[in-house]
């Protein structure tokens, strides 16, 4: 192996820029998916916990917390009344929250729906603006001429500040880009050491391409890079899981850190300087999420992962 391919990547704990907002951020976020039905108090100490981690984006949705006990919206509202008791939590963090899901339809971005889901959030959070707005999943019905007019409209009116997308395909983003006047700053699409598709399929090119922020959702790809060998065994695909989580785990014993850390650390090792969002509501998991930003990967050691995790050779 040659000393070029040893040469460590670059992890850097330097704030990434949120696309072309003027924004940076913490290189890692926290997710709120699993954040409601929780009490105030520990609501609350997750909160301190990421905010006493570094961590300065919060990313939340409309369709956070909705289930059989929680109404739509709960997410939000959990954190709407820890921003009432505690006003000054508000400038500590860039928020980020997200609408287009309408459960049963499934989705709807038309400007009336954009404007009463984006005006709903606000009353929830009890917030006057919201730092980053995203379409949460593009909808095939609404022309992007259209979501374009109401995100122009919310963003003129003062009640967003930059806008993003998530799931868009690369030529989803390229229709609603063109009929916008200012730049879409972040996409949002599943990616971690074993869901690799943006690698391949188009979208972290276009970031790069276009100076536009990767914001990866489920990190740890929904829990099943965090789970025990013989676990793994018996989830789908298991024989290539147990063979990625092997990797990680001999990884993880030479950097002296957790699986979890080496996988957000193949994340965060990707020149499209991507921002993992962890999504654990476990305040010591999340005090622990900066161990990522000290493993030292080899463009060897992240091929490894991603070759083991693809279950074939790169040609």
């Amino acid at each position: 192996m040659s000393a070029h391919a040893m040469k460590l990547l670059p992890i850097s704990p330097d704030p990434r820029p949120l696309g072309k907002s003027g924004l940076h951020v913490y290189p890692i976020a926290w997710g709120m998916w699993r954040f409601a039905g929780a009490d105030r108090k520990t609501a609350r100490t997750r909160i301190d916990a990421a905010l006493e981690a570094g961590i300065t984006l919060f990313d939340t949705a409309d369709i956070y917390g909705f289930g059989k006990s929680s109404p739509f919206g709960a997410a939000e509202a959990l954190l709407g009344e820890l921003l009432q008791e505690a006003p000054a939590l508000r400038d500590r963090f860039v928020l980020a929250t997200k609408g287009g899901i309408d459960p049963g339809v499934p989705y709807d971005s038309s400007a009336a729906y954009l404007r009463a889901a984006c005006e709903a959030s606000l009353t929830r959070m009890k917030v006057d603006h919201i730092d980053l707005y995203q379409i949460h999943r593009p909808d095939l019905l609404t022309h992007p001429a259209a979501v374009a007019e109401a995100l122009a409209a919310l963003r003129a009116e003062g009640k967003i500040g930059h806008v993003g997308v998530s799931n868009y395909l690369p030529s989803q983003l390229a229709a609603l880009q063109a009929h916008l006047d200012f730049p879409i700053v972040t996409q949002q699409p599943e990616f971690s050491a074993w869901t690799t598709a943006p690698l391949f399929d188009g979208t972290l090119d276009q970031c790069m391409e276009r100076g536009i922020a990767v914001l990866a959702w489920s990190p740890l790809a929904g829990g099943r890079l965090g789970l025990a060998p013989a676990e793994a065994g018996t989830a789908p695909d298991s024989a290539r899981l147990g063979n990625l989580i092997a990797k990680l785990d001999a990884l993880a014993e030479r950097e002296g850190v957790s699986r979890e850390a080496v996988a957000l650390a193949f994340v965060l090792a990707h020149p499209a300087r991507i921002v993992p969002i962890i999504g654990t509501q476990t305040p010591a998991r999340i005090a622990r999420a900066g161990e990522a930003l000290r493993v030292k990967l080899s463009r060897a050691d992240w091929y490894d992962i991603l070759q083991t995790s693809m279950g074939v050779r790169l040609p």
